[in-house]
Order: structure tokens, then sequence, then C-alpha cells
């Protein structure tokens, strides 16, 4: 049986809302949408800059993390090369690596490191650089409300109000926010209060959502399109609330109720259809609110391995550069992407990389961070990052070691496919990328080979004797 591992691992409430919790998201109400950034206004990225004077992007961990002990005879690459070597014998024939110093552009490790295995969630690094490459790191995604009809005397709106999706993850009630996203997602009192100064007091006709961005399949590829709620967490759509749930409906017609019970709670009477709808031409927007930046989401996405963001993104992609809200194409644009501009070549099925049908390998993996270290694309992936021993998946690998708060990786498990990558600033002030893909062992004991792996990279001077 196949299960992201990631999201186990999360720090995060549950996603799926019990009964009564739905109720009461109801009682405060949303709806989702989007725009985003000019594919023509990015820039390329520049080329590859193997420093190591800057450390990644992260949430200042210096302060509070153990400093990495001095070097010692044993620290020199050739040690590094003989202990990661042992660790990744007990991985396992199956298992492969690739560790590159990046300060002196030596490979410390090379074993297996071309052949392609599933990637699991450090899929997400893909999705991520691809959508920074084609999006911006400042898109927002707007969800906006769009009246067709007129106003009339004593606020009466003579027409249907269309709830317009664009594939914004975050939207939901503020409650629900609050809770999950840290009040960083857009909300639906934002919306309220928006129609409320328009001067509507009444609809005559319904609250409708519109999710025609994206295709209306819930789920991925690897659940065969149906809805995957223990892993992605709710139902993919152009149109979602509250992370993708629907109670019953369709996540388009879930936010349109939401948002007509919003209404009402504000003395605002409007009824929603129970089925979605495409907004008629003509219409105008009365309303709109936008999610955080791009920037943004994907730390919202990387730090708890979020396989809705990742897959809602993936959808973005298709649906903005290949004419298509669907999985495949957005794939497609990602493979495209990372082959034209930065020359890797992985099989890629989905956005988050739940399908074992995705393909990478390890050299694939740090070619790829290489290339993108201290490019402005790159400096906002490494934000994005958790920090090794201190935030999100891999806030217990690595603790109390040199790696602690001085690596950031993205996690990648499936049933007994645990893998590791990211970058490390080792004791010797080097600057490492590595990407570790244990495939074989039970989970756990994988994380415990890859946290010593990654303690090992952190406590040694590759370049030293």
């Amino acid at each position: 049986m196949r299960r992201d591992l990631d999201c186990r691992a999360r720090a995060a409430p549950v996603r799926v809302l019990p009964a009564t919790l739905v109720i009461l998201v109801l009682a405060a109400g949303g709806i989702a949408a989007c725009g985003v950034g000019d594919r023509s206004k990015r820039a390329a990225p520049s080329p590859t800059r193997l420093a190591a004077s800057k450390a990644p992007t992260v949430e200042s961990p210096a302060a509070v993390a153990p400093k990495p002990a001095a070097p010692t005879a044993l620290g020199g690459m050739a040690q590094l090369r003989v202990e990661l070597g042992h660790e990744m014998r007990l991985a396992g024939p199956r298992s492969g690596a690739y560790v590159y110093d990046m300060t002196t552009a030596t490979p410390v490790l090379s074993l297996r490191a071309s052949t392609k295995r599933p990637p699991a969630s450090v899929e997400k690094l893909f999705t991520s650089i691809v959508a920074l490459y084609d999006l911006g790191p400042r898109a927002r995604l707007r969800t906006a409300v769009i009246g067709s009809g007129w106003l009339g005397p004593r606020g009466v709106w003579h027409g249907s109000l269309y709830l317009r999706g664009g594939g914004d993850p975050t939207f939901g009630s503020t409650s629900f926010n609050r809770m999950w996203e840290h009040s960083s997602g857009s909300n639906v009192s934002e919306l309220v209060g928006q129609l409320a100064r328009v001067g509507i007091r009444r609809v005559t006709g319904h609250v409708i959502g519109d999710a025609s961005l994206f295709d209306a399949k819930p789920g991925v590829p690897s659940s065969r399109f149906a809805p995957d709620l223990p892993d992605i967490g709710g139902e993919l759509s152009a149109l979602t609330y509250d992370h993708g749930q629907s109670s019953r409906l369709t996540p388009g017609a879930f936010a349109a109720h939401a948002l007509a019970v919003a209404l009402r709670a504000d003395h605002v009477w409007a009824l929603a259809a129970p089925r979605t709808g495409r907004t008629p031409p003509g219409a105008r927007q009365l309303a709109s609110v936008s999610s955080p930046p791009l920037s943004v989401l994907l730390r919202m996405m990387n730090v708890p391995s979020d396989d809705f963001f990742a897959e809602m993104l993936a959808k973005q992609l298709g649906a903005r550069f290949a004419l298509a809200g669907t999985t495949a194409a957005g794939a497609n644009v990602i493979s495209s992407v990372l082959g034209s501009a930065y020359g890797v070549h992985p099989r890629v099925v989905d956005g988050s990389g739940l399908s074992r049908a995705d393909r990478a390998s390890p050299l694939e993996v740090v070619s790829l961070l290489r290339t993108v270290w201290h490019t402005s694309l790159g400096d906002v992936l490494a934000a994005s990052l958790p920090t090794v021993g201190m935030s999100g998946t891999v806030a217990t690998i690595a603790t109390g070691t040199p790696a602690q708060g001085h690596c950031i990786a993205k996690t990648g498990t499936l049933d007994n496919v645990t893998n590791l990558a990211g970058y490390c600033h080792t004791a010797g002030h080097q600057l490492v990328a590595f990407a570790l893909f244990v495939d074989g062992p039970e989970n756990w004991q994988s994380l415990a080979l890859e946290g010593k792996m990654v303690a090992d990279i952190a406590r040694r001077n590759p370049s030293g004797p």
C-alpha cells in the first residue's frame, strides 16, 4: 500500500474536518479563485554560482542551534566518503546518493547516483522551482465575486453572484486560516465586507461557484483521480474552501454555500446553487481577495510537505501555460521547464510525488540544487525549506548533532521510500548539496541512516586533510 508518510509527520491540525466542525466552518462562510504573474516579465535564472559565503535563507536558526564541532583529523573528504559509503551500504542495493561539495566543485559521494527512483515529496523541489520560474515569487492567486445582474433600490442585486475560482489553496474561513494557515491565507470575511460596501443587501438569484479553470478530477494519478483524503487532505478544484473540504458537495459548490452562509450572517440574504457553473460574459467583478505571494505559499507547502498545495500548483501551471487545468498538463509544464532551463529530465507525473511512477535520480536533484543556488529563484527556494532538527518534516532528524540548524532539506517518504535532499553548511565552512534516496528498509530505519549522513556532512571538512 502506498502512502505519503511525510503527511503523517506534519505537526499540523487534522485536515479532514469532522461533521461538527464543518457546520462551524459553514457558519463563517467562504470561496476561492486566482490570477497569476506574467510569464513574459520573469527573469531567466542566472548561471550557477558555487558560493559558500552566505548560508541558505532559513528562519535564523544559528542563534538557538548548537554550533558544529571543530573539524578533526578525520574530517577530510576521504573520511566523509568512507562514512557515507558505509551508511549507504546499510541502506541496501536499491538505494542511491549524490553528495557534492559546492565550495570546491568536487563530488564527495556518487553511489548509483544516476538511477531514477521515486522521489516522493522531493518532487516538490521541482514543482517549487518551475512555479517560481513561470509565475514569479510575488504572484498571488485571486478569488473573485463576479456579479451578473444589476443593483437596484434598497440594496437588491437582481441576478446571481459567481464565485470564480483560480486555484488559491489557502482560501477559507477566518477561523480555519487562523488554525491551519496561521492567518496567512485569504478568507471569506474580506469578500463579505467588500460586498457590503458595494451596498448589496439581498440577492434575487443564487451564489454559484465557478471552478472551470481546472478539470473536475478531485484526486491525483496515484488514486486514479478519486479523492485521496489521507494524503491530500481535501479535494482538488479551481475553487476550494478550507483546504478542499466538500461535505457531499463538489468543492466549488461547497465554497459557494459557505459564502452564502457568511453573507446571511452579515444580514445579506443569499442562497447558494447546489452545482457549479461558468461565469457568463459581461459580468463584472464586485469583490476579490488574494493569496499570500508564491514565496510564502512555497514555505507553506514545503515546510509541512503539503500535497494539496503541490497538486494545486501543478494544475495552476497547466491552466496558465498549457491551456488545461489538469495534473497531466501541469506535469508536462514542469518537465519542459526542468529540461529546457535547467538541463534535468526527471519523469514527472504529478506535482507532489505521491505517484510511484514519478522518477528522478539523486544526480538530477543535486544538479538542480547546484544550478539554482544563490540565484533569485534559488534564494526563495532555500527560504521555503524546513531546517534540519528544528522545523517541519525534518524537525526530528539529526537533532543534537552538527546538522541541527545548519542544514535545510526536503523530505520524501512513501512506504519503504525515504529520501532527503538539500544543503548543509559544514564545520569546515563548506557548502554541500546532497540527495539521499533510500529504497527498501522501513522508513524509521532509513530516517535514522539519513540523520547520521547529514550529521556526518555537517561535522566534516570535506576539503580538509
